[in-house]
C-alpha cells in the first residue's frame, strides 16, 4: 500500500477494485490521438481505472474517502460491461493497517455513483447490510437526494442496494462540511451533488478533485468526462481548484488513477513530485 505523510497526517491507498471503461467516454470530446498520448488504452479502447479508497488518519479519526467497488455485488453482466477485473479487497487492506471496517469513523462520499458507493454495503441473507456500521457517511444534500430519487439518466448509477441499508448513517451538507484538517466542498459538475475534499495540515495541502479530475491525464480544465452531467460546472470547478492547489504547492490525489496516487504540478503543468502506484 502506498502512503503519503503530510505534516503528521497520513493518507494510505486501499485496494478497492478495478474497472475498465471506454476511453472516449472518460475524455469526452478530446480526440483519441490527444488523450492516448497521456493514457494508454487496450484493444477495446478501454482504459484502466482503479477504485481505491483513501484512508486518512487525521483529527484522531479513521476516515475513508470513497468506499470502493465492493465485493459480491455485481452480476457477471455488470462485470463485463464495466470491465471489472478485480473486486474490492478493502477489508484485507484495513487489516494490513491493523484496522477493521468497524474502526472506520467517517466515510466521505464525494458522490455516490456505483463505482464509489458499492463498497458501503455488502450482501447478507436476502438483502444488504452496512460495511462500516460505526461510521458517519458524509455527502452533499443534493447528492443524497438524487441518490434516492434518480432521474432517467442517473438511475443506472444510483442503486438502492448502495444506500438503503446505510440511510441512518448518512449526514448531509449544503455547501461545505469540515473537521479541523478536512473540508468537503460542493462543486457540482460530474453530478449535481459532486464534492471535492481539501486536506490541510499546517502549511501543507492535498486537493482531492474526485471525478472532476479522476486521473493525472485530466489536468486540462477542458478535458472533462462524457459522463459529466454538467460539464461547464466541471470546467469551472477544475479551473478554480487546480489554481488553488498550485498556489499552495498542494498534492493532487486520485481515486481512479492506476499510475499515480498523487502528484504536484508546477505552474506550467509539469509534474514536480509524484507518489506512484506500485504495479
Amino acid at each position: 500500500m502506498e502512503s503519503l505523510q503530510l505534516n503528521g497526517l497520513q493518507l494510505t491507498w486501499m485496494n478497492g477494485g478495478v474497472t475498465h471503461l471506454d476511453g472516449g467516454a472518460m475524455f469526452g470530446v478530446v480526440p483519441k490521438p490527444l488523450w492516448s498520448k497521456y493514457y494508454p488504452c487496450n484493444e477495446n479502447n478501454q482504459i484502466e481505472l482503479r477504485t481505491d479508497p483513501i484512508l486518512v488518519e487525521a483529527d484522531g479519526k479513521n476516515i475513508l474517502i470513497e468506499s470502493g467497488l465492493g465485493a459480491g455485488k455485481l452480476s457477471e453482466k455488470q462485470k463485463r460491461n464495466y470491465g471489472v477485473t478485480e473486486e474490492s479487497k478493502l477489508e484485507r487492506s484495513l487489516i494490513d493497517k491493523g484496522l477493521t471496517p468497524e474502526d472506520i469513523d467517517i466515510v466521505l462520499m464525494t458522490h455516490m455513483h456505483f463505482d464509489h458507493a458499492c463498497g458501503l454495503t455488502k450482501p447478507e441473507n436476502d438483502g444488504h447490510v452496512s460495511v462500516f456500521p460505526n461510521a458517519k457517511i458524509i455527502t452533499s444534500e443534493t447528492e443524497w437526494n438524487e441518490m434516492r430519487q434518480p432521474n432517467i439518466r442517473s438511475r443506472n448509477t444510483y442503486w438502492q442496494e448502495n444506500w438503503l441499508a446505510v440511510q441512518d448513517q448518512v449526514e448531509t451538507f449544503e455547501k461545505e462540511w469540515s473537521t479541523p484538517s478536512i473540508k468537503m466542498v460542493h462543486t457540482g459538475g460530474h453530478s449535481e451533488g459532486h464534492s471535492i475534499v481539501i486536506i490541510n495540515s499546517g502549511p501543507e495541502f492535498i486537493v482531492h478533485m474526485a471525478d472532476l479530475m479522476p486521473t493525472h491525464a485530466h489536468q486540462n480544465p477542458l478535458w472533462v468526462l462524457a459522463y459529466d452531467d454538467y460539464p461547464m460546472d466541471s470546467i469551472r470547478g477544475k479551473q478554480e481548484w487546480i489554481e488553488f492547489g498550485k498556489s499552495k504547492n498542494a498534492w493532487f490525489s486520485f481515486y481512479h488513477d492506476p499510475f499515480y496516487r498523487a502528484v504536484k504540478w508546477n505552474e506550467n503543468g509539469k509534474i514536480t513530485e509524484a507518489l506512484k502506484r506500485a504495479r
